[in-house]
């Protein structure tokens, strides 16, 4: 009977052992050494993702909103307008210079001042083209004969300027001399003065009826200014 109370009670032992060895091994299961286990429902884990770099403002181009570049308009081009000839600031030869044969003389009214005598020289184009005047004009004054009268007038300081006249158009340039009166001067009464269109050998002959000119001594000087455009009345 002894023996088989105690071979009982090692057979529960025994059996007792083996539950709570069968219980460790279930809930032990999870061994640290072994893979990860995908749990259903569960976010994997979090992972870094690469971000676009951010457009670079040298790249000149603007960013789109899928992320890509899109160029950016070329610069406008310019024109010079050189070698067009149609533009504004074209230069144009106007159909060339005013010849003698298309021009009429006059003489304006005297403008006095400051003891000087100051009278407008008139070339108006009588043709039917354009045509340009640029600097100073000849001028003489003669005698009822054609003897010259007094010494060449000079040139004053000025800038020559082109002045292009349409037809019935006028340009002026200016006549002064010293009043005889004032200046002492010894005078002649001339009876035309002969003007000299720029660049023409041709002259023409307007009567002259503003009485006495200096020809010698102090102030018998006359001068000329380049041409302007109008009548200069």
């Amino acid at each position: 009977m002894a023996y088989s109370s105690r071979s009982s009670r090692r057979a529960a032992l025994l059996a007792s052992g083996v539950a709570v060895l069968g219980l460790l091994t279930a809930c032990g299961g999870n061994d640290t050494h072994s893979g990860p286990q995908k749990v259903s429902g569960t976010a994997g884990p979090a992972t870094e993702t690469a971000k676009d770099p951010a457009p670079s403002s040298a790249s000149g181009g603007a960013a789109t909103p899928g992320g890509s570049k899109s160029a950016s308009a070329p610069a406008a081009a310019t024109s010079s307008g050189a070698g067009t000839g149609t533009g504004t600031g074209s230069k144009t030869s106007a159909g060339g210079r005013c010849h003698t044969s298309e021009l009429r003389a006059s003489v304006g009214r005297n403008n006095p001042g400051a003891g000087q005598e100051n009278f407008p020289v008139v070339l108006t184009n009588k043709s039917a083209r354009t045509c340009t005047l640029h600097g100073y004009p000849g001028a003489a004054f003669v005698n009822a004969s054609g003897g010259q009268v007094g010494p060449d007038p000079k040139r004053s300081s000025g800038s020559p300027v082109t002045v292009t006249l349409k037809p019935g158009q006028s340009a002026w340039a200016g006549l002064t001399f010293s009043n005889p009166e004032v200046s002492g001067a010894s005078t002649a009464t001339p009876a035309a003065l002969l003007v000299t269109p720029p660049d023409e050998r041709d002259q023409l002959r307007v009567a002259w009826t503003a009485g006495p000119v200096p020809v010698s001594g102090n102030s018998s000087s006359a001068f000329l200014s380049v041409f302007s455009p109008g009548t200069g009345a």
